[in-house]
């Protein structure tokens, strides 16, 4: 069982079945994941002395002054933004992976998918992804942030507020490190499941090619964000920082972001929030692979 065609034998499947596979697969983790990335951002924004009374000592003291002062519900703030984002994104992530392949494959002559082009097309999947995800992770990003909390009074209103105060193209701040984390994050989930896949016994049940989904795709997403959080730092700090005509903001590209990250924070605080993201994508990589592999599968048996 492969995530798409081009690391597959496969026939693949027209596009329509790809994005209702990745939507379903897409909405599943989100759900049950939801709130880590609430945690995990809150994290990456604070730049509150450590030990002060606003400051977040860790993810579960997060939760819990979450929960305390905010109430249970401020763990899904925002999630309108990136359920809606689930069905473009994960099938531009799935089949930009299987067409990149197709292009790769047919550049470098070869007729078999290897580790090296999962590696790249997974890179090239997410460089194309990064231009569908920005405006929903802008609006997520910004209706999750605790100083924003009486800002926006949604989704709708949050994008209003931002076009009206900072123009349209706004939607599209913090593109380039977006482009930055879905690159390192795509690159290293599908290379690895590749690899992994590779390494592990041949599944002979259905249980065992669940497994087999859930230990590489976990693997995978871990890699993934080990190596893509410092781009997911910046990108936060970016999409969070409003425009203002004249000035020029102090987090605005990715590499000099993460540059100032260094200078004034350490390198530590490149990796905040790193605890409830890899809990998330993860288990969440796994998650994903494996709803969007028994969705495919399942449009397989309608088609025979």
């Amino acid at each position: 069982m492969r995530p798409t065609a081009a690391m597959s034998d496969e026939k693949p499947l027209p596009f329509v079945y790809q994005f209702a596979a990745g939507a379903i697969a897409g909405v599943s983790e989100i759900l049950v994941m939801y709130p880590l990335d609430v945690v995990k951002t809150r994290v990456q924004l604070q730049t509150a002395p450590a030990g002060s009374a606003d400051a977040y000592n860790g993810m579960l003291d997060c939760f819990r002054k979450i929960i305390k002062t905010e109430g249970f519900s401020r763990l899904y703030r925002g999630i309108s933004a990136p359920i809606l984002m689930e069905a473009p994104k994960r099938a531009t992530k799935f089949a930009a992976n299987d067409e990149w392949g197709k292009i790769y494959r047919s550049w470098f002559g070869v007729t078999k998918m290897n580790q090296s082009l999962s590696i790249l097309t997974g890179a090239s999947a997410g460089a194309t992804e990064s231009f569908v995800v920005v405006p929903f992770e802008l609006v997520k990003i910004r209706l999750q942030d605790k100083a924003s909390a009486g800002k926006y009074n949604g989704m709708v209103d949050c994008v209003v507020k931002t076009v009206r105060n900072e123009g349209i193209l706004a939607m599209y701040q913090g593109l380039e490190s977006t482009m930055w984390r879905h690159i390192l994050w795509n690159a290293g989930y599908f290379g690895c499941i590749f690899q992994v896949r590779q390494m592990l016994p041949k599944a002979e049940t259905k249980q065992g090619q669940i497994t087999n989904d859930i230990i590489s795709g976990s693997i995978g997403g871990t890699v993934g964000t080990i190596i893509n959080t410092p781009m997911d730092v910046v990108k936060s700090r970016i999409q969070n920082t409003p425009r203002v005509p004249g000035q020029v903001p102090k987090y605005n590209w990715a590499w000099s972001s993460v540059a100032t990250v260094l200078r004034e924070e350490g390198a530590g605080a490149l990796y905040k929030g790193f605890l409830p993201k890899v809990l998330r994508l993860g288990p969440g990589g796994g998650i994903l692979l494996v709803v969007y592999t028994n969705v495919m599968e399942m449009f397989r048996s309608w088609q025979k």
